[in-house]
C-alpha cells in the first residue's frame, strides 16, 4: 500500500538533494537523519509509514516547501 507515493517521494527529494549538489550523507547530516534511513527513503522502500516530521526536516534541509516533495 502506498508503495509508488513512497517512490514518487523518494525521487523528488532525491532530485532536490542532487540540485542542491548535497551527498546523501549531506542531507541526512542536514536534516538530523541517518544516511542508511535516507536511502530509504529516495529508493522507496520505506515500508513503516514515512512520519511527516522527517518530510519536514529533510524540507527545511533542503530549502523547499514541503509540498514541494509531493508534487507529481
Amino acid at each position: 500500500m502506498f508503495e509508488s507515493e513512497y517512490r514518487q517521494i523518494g525521487a523528488k527529494i532525491m532530485y532536490f538533494r542532487k540540485m542542491k549538489k548535497y551527498t546523501q550523507e549531506e542531507l541526512a547530516f542536514r536534516a538530523s537523519i541517518s544516511a542508511s534511513y535516507l536511502s530509504r527513503i529516495e529508493r522507496g522502500v520505506y515500508k513503516k509509514g514515512l512520519p511527516i516530521s522527517t518530510l519536514m526536516k529533510i524540507a527545511k534541509a533542503l530549502e523547499v516547501e514541503l509540498s514541494a516533495i509531493f508534487e507529481k
